[in-house]
């Protein structure tokens, strides 16, 4: 574990409902709570580009503890993207504003597969690591920080299709054309995953997110082949805090990471009800979402509304409060606010 003297943690609402013991309300945070419907970040998005306010840990801190000042969540999670570690493995990234991210070498061959190896991950992606001790110390203690990572599998659909994609086609392709070479990319993905999670609780990350963000392209089979043995090599291998696995669209496989995955929570989408998730997971795993992000553009009395209904469906224990996926970037903030305001005041009947 680090050796950083941080401050004491004075709000652990987030962490003792991740270890399901008795709360007396679910702790609240967003994905994506730091980013483009704040203003204040708009500001800074003017001045740096994407990988600029990434790669500096002053300005990477700033952005991370917006949101908490603005709307006092119950945890912080630094800002960074998930595709900093195919960086880390020589995929060039440009962040291209309108279209979102695109890789200047995609992975086209076998030997472009094979060439790929983790290496110096933590070296090479320092400033992450940077940002986080600096966040934690800013931070006082005032809530958690969450660090995180991209899967294998999400990570694997960028770097062979080249941009964002809502099939991913090419990637999908590429798996089912060379296993071999595909099998090797992965493996190498879990490696750099797992040197980069860890290096990120020694710098002070509190807990760990895994975003499986593609998961749910794969049919069931192919989940179980290709994502679930990443999932749980991650988990098994990651030490020290709690990891949250968000493996988006794959309500089929709930089960199996409940019982196999060795997470501490799982990440539901909207497209699960809160019913169907507990009985799933055996009320043995803390489960954290599936607000509807596009709810947050309902009138308030409304996000007020649903928001209670759906603490109520899932129980103030082992439960996280979230969205179903990252918020919309013209959420209006004070929407956004009643969303966590809601949580926060919220009361058992």
């Amino acid at each position: 574990m680090s050796n950083h003297n941080f401050p004491a943690l004075k709000n652990d609402l987030f962490l003792r409902a991740l270890k399901g013991e008795e709360v007396e309300r679910p702790p609240v945070w967003m994905m994506r709570q730091a980013g483009r419907y704040l203003p204040q970040y708009m500001e800074l998005r003017h001045k740096y580009s994407f990988f600029e306010r990434v790669e500096t840990p002053e300005l990477a801190c700033e952005i991370t503890i917006q949101p908490i000042d603005e709307l006092e969540p119950d945890a912080a999670i630094i800002f960074s993207d998930i595709l900093t570690v195919p960086q880390a493995l020589g995929i060039d990234v440009q962040m291209i504003p309108g279209k979102g991210p695109v890789m200047g070498n995609p992975i086209q061959t076998e030997d472009d597969a094979f060439s790929v190896l983790a290496e110096n991950i933590p070296e090479k992606l320092h400033y992450v690591m940077d940002a986080i001790t600096l966040t934690r110390r800013e931070l006082n203690g005032r809530v958690p920080l969450i660090g995180f990572a991209g899967a294998p599998w999400t990570l694997f659909c960028y770097m062979v299709e080249g941009e964002g994609s809502k099939t991913f086609d090419k990637a999908k392709s590429f798996l089912y054309q060379y296993p071999e070479a595909s099998r090797h990319v992965m493996r190498e993905l879990t490696n750099a995953t797992i040197s980069y999670l860890n290096a990120q609780i020694d710098a002070g990350a509190q807990a760990v997110q895994l975003f499986d963000s593609w998961a749910g392209l794969l049919s069931p089979e192919d989940f179980n082949e290709w994502a679930l043995p990443c999932l749980m090599e991650i988990s098994a291998s990651v030490k020290g805090v709690p990891m949250i696995i968000f493996a988006k669209g794959v309500w089929y496989a709930l089960e199996r990471l409940a019982y196999k995955s060795g997470a501490a929570a799982l990440g539901l989408d909207w497209t699960i009800s809160p019913e169907f998730a507990r009985e799933k997971t055996g009320g043995n795993i803390t489960l954290q979402g599936n607000f509807d992000p596009s709810h947050l553009l309902a009138p308030i009395k409304e996000i007020e509304q649903k928001t209670r209904r759906m603490i109520h469906r899932f129980g103030t224990r082992r439960y996280i409060a979230n969205l179903g996926h990252g918020i919309l970037p013209h959420v209006p903030v004070d929407h956004a606010r009643a969303f966590v305001d809601t949580i926060k005041n919220y009361k058992q009947e």
